[in-house]
């Protein structure tokens, strides 16, 4: 029986040994580190690591974009930033609440968690049914994932820390709470879930597609040299946001058109992908998804006024 015991505990310690997030540092700009995840959904073969975070080195310490989807992800970044730099870290800046971008937080509960006020509300009103979905979907990667909220409330505005110039973008097409960051001394935008590259958005939270063009807008103008997006490769052009623009109106069109005919949401998620979408991982998957968060309001729009009033 012992022997059965101990040969448990090894197939168990080798399985948990098996799981690293093996996350490699790669430089983008002076200071500017990226974590680059991958374009698939969730699963247990990638741990959930499907998420761009990055962290930058200034003289006052190291400030990281984002934590990961998970404990253990949150403390492989720890480590990689340690192969970097001797500096500790001084501050977390969270885009967003989606559990992809916030469940490493407990690996960082020694530095303040700063977030947009909106961010850390949909957090506590929604992170546990996220980790606990996460959980089902990656399995052990989540082994002891607990969610951590922002400790610190970010107003939009210009921020020094250290050597680095941080402006904070407070957006809302994404989640209705999305922020932005533009270092100014190197041109870096972490443009968090606002930009999807080569990779289909999602739109759980989106308060619609036409504020998420709005600050599309908003983030194009900015005087950014190197583009990183909260999915998908980084780029020195403006390719992404055309992308993003691209789609979001094909799939604005798509929806105002089936709502004026009437299309059931069945009828709706079977409609046929461009073909210059092709290239775009999970694009059927997320049509389907978004069909389920957005024709709703679609269809609310083409519905006629029963009381009588002029529109």
């Amino acid at each position: 029986m012992r022997l059965f015991a101990l040969v448990l505990a090894g197939l168990a310690f080798a399985a948990q040994a098996g799981q690293d997030y093996s996350l490699a540092p790669r430089q983008v700009a002076e200071g500017t580190w990226l974590l680059e995840g991958s374009t698939d959904n969730f699963d247990k073969a990638n741990g959930g690591n499907i998420v761009n975070t990055g962290f930058i080195v200034t003289e006052a310490g190291v400030v990281v974009i984002d934590t990961g989807p998970s404990k253990a992800y949150g403390e492989a970044m720890r480590r990689a930033i340690a192969v970097v730099t001797d500096k500790p870290v001084v501050r977390v800046l969270l885009t967003h609440h989606h559990p992809d971008h916030v469940l490493g937080n407990q690996a960082f509960a020694d530095v303040p968690i700063a977030a947009l006020a909106g961010t850390r509300t949909l957090l506590e009103e929604q992170g546990e049914a996220m980790a606990e979905n996460l959980y089902r979907l990656v399995g052990d990667w989540m082994r002891g994932t607990e969610v951590v909220l922002p400790t610190e409330t970010l107003e939009p505005g210009v921020r020094d820390i250290g050597d680095h110039r941080l402006r904070l973008l407070a957006l809302r097409g994404h989640t209705g709470a999305d922020l932005a960051v533009l270092d100014e001394r190197t041109g870096v935008l972490f443009a968090g879930d606002l930009v999807f590259y080569q990779r289909a958005l999602t739109t759980p939270n989106s308060p619609g597609l036409g504020a998420w063009l709005a600050d599309l807008d908003t983030l194009e103008r900015l005087p950014w040299k190197t583009l990183v997006p909260g999915h998908g490769p980084i780029s020195q052009d403006s390719a992404p946001f055309a992308q993003m623009r691209d789609y979001l109106g094909w799939l604005d069109g798509l929806l105002k058109e089936a709502a004026g005919k009437g299309e059931e949401m069945n009828e709706v998620i079977r409609s046929p992908i461009p073909e210059r979408f092709a290239s775009v991982n999970l694009s059927r998957y997320e049509l389907i998804r978004s069909v389920s968060h957005l024709y709703p309001k679609y269809e609310l729009q083409r519905l006629p006024r029963v009381d009588g009033a002029a529109e």
